[in-house]
């Protein structure tokens, strides 16, 4: 699939009982039995498109020509460029020749545009009941996979703008990714409006808006959680790390990108920690309030489960590298690396994580007037006196990379999953999972989590992606430059994907396909899966 743009376009082309006309943004096909848009976006590449006869393009592919290659033979050309990137696909595959067109269907704007939204967009086209997938903003990576058609003009800040872009194009489903617009209440608009969205209101997003929140719900509630105090005066906050001495853990009380959690192994590290939040706002209003809490030893894991507001059933285990250094080094990141299942997270252990934690927090929401739905991304730790599992925090939406690994294990119609989720409808869900293991491995921009460079060009994707079968590469921040090459617009910029037989195979594959890649500038953690697995050399970073 491709960007939304205002082309205007001339077409030639007529195949069977299906009429392709073209005009302005937007290519229509229409047939007896399917009419839809089709969207296209300036590029640097050409493509060409097969029509399968059923008023639907069965594929897209890259080709020498200039203009769009129709499957009767017509080329639609385009008034004012002289190339484009990509067009729509219907679930991004060739439509059988006996495809049912009477199954209900649904049409999905996914919200945001880094590796979690790539990694959904990416199972919501595989989805068998989703009709097409859009992405707002999404990135380049996205819209050049086919994986989803990025709408990088909507402004997904604004909720009465993207209510009227999901009344425009038919949604039948909102996937809300990042955290900043659930806090902002995108969910409960769309809600007010009519409009099933997978993700839960502003008040039940202070889960992850809020730790002061998610702590307080914990003691009402008697969910395991690390002691703790919470404070907004810097002087009351060192004379408790005083009294409870180091290791200690500062965090921001709010949003944070990621960035707002401290470990400091010594009082100088906590203070100064103190210091950067309540005296010098380092992360603003998110660091008004800090939260003192004491610190666990053990393995730290990620817990995700699906909430309809009452029910809840769990994904599959997965475990990310949040430390920037190989060896679980250096400071805390957004997550380098990720690896699904998690050999730490027995299924016995799962069933206590439920029991304790997720089950206890679905009914406190409830009861506190808040409903939660959406998905519960729980940070676990193991703790290794006890064996038990303690609450670190919760997010409101899926990991970032975990999802990426359960995204490309997940069998089940995504779609239909996240649609009773909202309907209330979890109790008769059961999901499917690939058997095997799949791992992650972050490329990011040299200096990050501090400052960084952008515009580094990025090669050699498609190679990487050659590797096997089993080999995806999904985009965090990437752009085009002007000659067609991928560049670098973030921290995090890759997620490089794979599955195997076991953890191993996963691993071998996931890094055999990082060394295709040619991107000077970038570095990635030569150990994901360290604690699972035992070690093994990885060439030298490019």
């Amino acid at each position: 699939m491709a960007c939304i743009s205002s082309n205007t376009f001339a077409t030639a082309c007529s195949v069977g009982s299906t009429e392709l006309v073209g005009s302005h943004s937007h290519l229509l096909s229409l047939s007896p039995k399917v009419s839809y848009r089709c969207c296209f976006r300036a590029g640097p590449i050409y493509w060409t498109a097969a029509n399968n006869g059923y008023g639907s393009f069965a594929r897209v592919r890259r080709s020498s020509c200039s203009g769009l290659t129709g499957g009767g033979g017509g080329v639609y050309r385009q008034s004012g460029l002289s190339v484009f990137s990509c067009l729509a696909t219907i679930n991004g595959a060739p439509a059988a020749s006996g495809e049912n067109f009477d199954l209900e269907r649904v049409t999905v704007l996914v919200i945001g545009g880094g590796g979690r939204e790539h990694a959904l967009c990416y199972a919501l086209r595989r989805s068998p009941s989703c009709d097409a997938v859009f992405c707002a903003p999404g990135n380049a990576g996205i819209s050049n996979s086919g994986d989803a058609t990025c709408v990088e003009y909507l402004d997904i800040s604004d909720s009465s703008s993207v209510i009227d872009f999901c009344r425009e194009w038919g949604i039948g489903l909102v996937v809300i990714g990042p955290e900043a617009p659930l806090v902002a209440g995108l969910a409960n608009d769309l809600v007010n409006a009519g409009i099933l969205t997978f993700g839960p209101s502003s008040e039940a997003a202070a889960l992850e808006g809020s730790k002061d929140f998610m702590k307080r719900l914990c003691d009402k509630y008697a969910i395991p959680t690390a002691k703790y105090q919470t404070f907004a005066e810097p002087l009351a906050a060192k004379a408790y790390i005083k009294d409870q001495g180091a290791p200690i853990v500062v965090k921001a009380d709010g949003l944070a990108a990621g960035k707002g959690v401290v470990v400091a192994m010594t009082l100088e590290e906590a203070y100064e920690a103190v210091d950067s939040m309540l005296v010098k706002n380092v992360f603003g209003s998110a660091g008004c309030r800090v939260i003192i809490e004491e610190y666990l030893e053990g393995e730290e894991a990620s817990f995700f489960a699906l909430v309809d507001g009452e029910n809840a059933i769990p994904l599959e285990s997965a475990q990310d590298h949040k430390r920037v250094g190989d060896g679980d080094t250096g400071p805390n990141t957004g997550g380098m690396g990720a690896y699904s299942p998690a050999p730490i997270l027995t299924k016995e252990l799962q069933s206590v994580v439920m029991k304790s934690i997720i089950l206890p927090t679905v009914k406190g929401m409830a009861e506190e007037g808040c409903k939660f739905v959406g998905v519960l991304y729980a940070g676990l730790m193991i703790e290794r006196k006890s064996g038990l599992p303690k609450l670190i925090e919760y997010n409101v939406r899926f990991g970032d990379p975990e999802c990426q690994v359960l995204m490309v294990r997940l069998e089940s119609d995504l779609a239909q999953v996240l649609l009773a989720a909202c309907k209330g409808e979890l109790s008769s869900v059961s999901l499917d999972w690939s058997p095997g293991s799949a791992m992650v491995v972050v490329m990011a921009s040299k200096g990050y989590p501090g400052n960084y460079k952008t515009g580094t060009v990025i090669r050699n994707l498609d190679e990487a992606e050659e590797v096997s079968p089993t080999v995806k590469v999904f985009h965090a921040g990437t752009a085009l430059d002007s000659d067609g090459n991928y560049v670098a617009t973030g921290g995090r910029v890759l997620g490089i994907t794979a599955k195997g037989v076991n953890l191993e195979e996963a691993r071998d594959r996931a890094y055999e396909a990082v060394e295709q890649i040619n991107w000077p500038e970038g570095f990635y953690r030569r150990d994901i899966g360290w604690r699972a697995l035992p070690q093994k050399h990885v060439k030298s970073q490019h």
